[in-house]
């Protein structure tokens, strides 16, 4: 008999965390409604035209492609197979699972862009997939909470992104994170300054990984990418910033002073900085790091990345602008701007520090027990009368011993149990008991809807 499995970097999700996810999802999409966004979904595949050549090289090798339907070989040459797999996969596979939300989002904007209204604000829930190495922190399968805007220039939206940061592990009470950010054109600054025009890509590529791989490997790749020992040299002042936000920025300003494109992003990210003041919001977490890259090839302005301090994972949240992107499907000139909250990391770091409430670790609030058949069916009223109250509640499906009922709602971690008997239906007064204490009280059915 073959022993069922998953597939590596996939997981279930018991009703037990399927309650504690629902939470995360609940808590960001009520802040996404809170700043006006609207919500969108899109196909789980997309034509590999969509979603190839959108997020790098290194992107393109993990999107997962889907075969075509039926005899996939049909038509695919030996010689065709031997020039290698990027020219078998053109045509074995048309279809591919969307890798984030970005990028669909913007084919979408750009096929229903006489229906929309600019500025557009869409938030979308929805799992991606991508053939990274599973490890802590890193699935194939994961779901992201995206809220993007597009059709403005407007710097407010960036600053308003800090905000929807701040506000949402507010309320999950994720306290000790940082939101590392810094401009694309600062890095087109570093380039220019280094005596690297044109190779801003390849250093994006390189220097996002510094935190992972340290300045010694990402100087070796940098080689490997066609940089000089000149260029490392130009390049180490960048490596060797500290201090507050005003210090960093200020000695780029030095290192900038005959780049235009450098200027202008400091000049962007200290905007930003100045409208999420204006918002009184001091304590915003804000970090600016000369070498936050992010991958994705699509970023042209601001790029934020969440981390939080107290857990050893990777970023749990990132976005940034991107000036062009609809102009892959022909519409151009649209800049947008978004963010996206990783929820699996968001849960694993909720879970590592006790951070769930005891509301989000269970489904109902009050199981009804009842003795036999007479109380059975007088409880079955007393549940209506509970859900129309908009009161969570079950009852026990059957009439067993009073243990086994109140075992089932210990295991359900159901916190109070209304115990149901020929005396309460003769008093009205119903038996409820707290599980966690094991206190009980006698209230009548209006008293318990008003307790809760």
């Amino acid at each position: 008999m073959q022993k069922p499995s998953i597939p590596k970097g996939t997981r279930d999700f018991s009703p037990d965390m399927m309650i504690k996810r629902n939470f995360i999802f609940d808590t960001i999409k009520n802040v996404f409604k809170k700043y006006n966004f609207q919500p969108l979904e899109t196909p789980a595949m997309e034509n590999l035209s969509v979603l190839m050549g959108k997020y790098g090289e290194e992107g393109d090798q993990l999107l997962f492609k889907v075969l075509n339907s039926g005899d996939f070989l049909d038509g695919v040459s030996s010689e065709i197979i031997s020039e290698g797999y990027k020219k078998t996969t053109s045509k074995i596979s048309e279809k591919g699972l969307k890798y984030d939300l970005t990028v669909p989002f913007a084919r979408y904007v750009v096929m229903n862009r006489n229906d929309i209204t600019f500025p557009f604000k869409r938030y979308q829930i929805q799992p991606v997939w991508r053939g990274d190495r599973p490890q802590k922190g890193r699935y194939r399968e994961f779901y992201q909470c995206d809220a993007d805007v597009v059709g403005t220039d407007s710097l407010l939206c960036e600053a308003e992104i800090i905000l929807m940061i701040n506000e949402v592990f507010e309320k999950l009470k994720i306290n000790n994170y940082s939101i590392k950010i810094n401009n694309r054109k600062v890095l087109s600054g570093i380039a220019e300054v280094c005596g690297a025009i044109g190779k801003e890509a390849d250093l994006a590529v390189a220097i996002d990984k510094l935190d992972k791989i340290g300045r010694e490997k990402v100087e070796q790749e940098l080689l490997e990418r066609g940089f000089t020992q000149e260029n490392l040299l130009k390049l180490s002042p960048i490596f060797e910033i500290t201090g507050d936000f005003q210090k960093k920025i200020s000695e780029l300003e030095i290192i900038f002073i005959n780049s235009e494109i450098g200027k202008t992003g400091l000049e962007e990210i200290k905007l930003v900085l100045e409208y999420v003041n204006a918002f009184g919001n001091k304590n915003n977490h804000i970090e600016f790091d000369a070498s936050l890259a992010r991958g994705l090839s699509y970023y042209t302005g601001a790029i934020f990345e969440v981390k939080a301090l107290d857990v050893q994972i990777g970023s749990i949240s990132g976005g940034g602008r991107y000036d062009n992107l609809t102009g892959a499907f022909g519409l151009s000139g649209v800049s947008g701007v978004g963010i996206s909250f990783g929820v699996d990391r968001i849960y694993d770091v909720m879970d590592e520090l006790n951070l769930f409430p005891p509301s989000s670790t269970h489904s109902s609030k009050i199981m009804i027990a009842s003795f036999d058949k007479e109380t059975f069916l007088y409880s079955i009223s007393v549940l209506k009368t509970l859900r129309e109250n908009n009161i969570s509640a079950e009852l026990y499906p059957d009439v067993v011993k009073m243990k086994k009922q109140l075992d089932y709602a210990n295991a359900k971690k159901i916190p109070f149990v209304v115990v149901i008997g020929t005396d309460e239906i003769k008093s009205g007064k119903l038996t409820i008991k707290n599980m966690e204490t094991g206190e009980q009280e006698k209230l009548n059915l209006k008293e318990i809807i008003e307790k809760f």
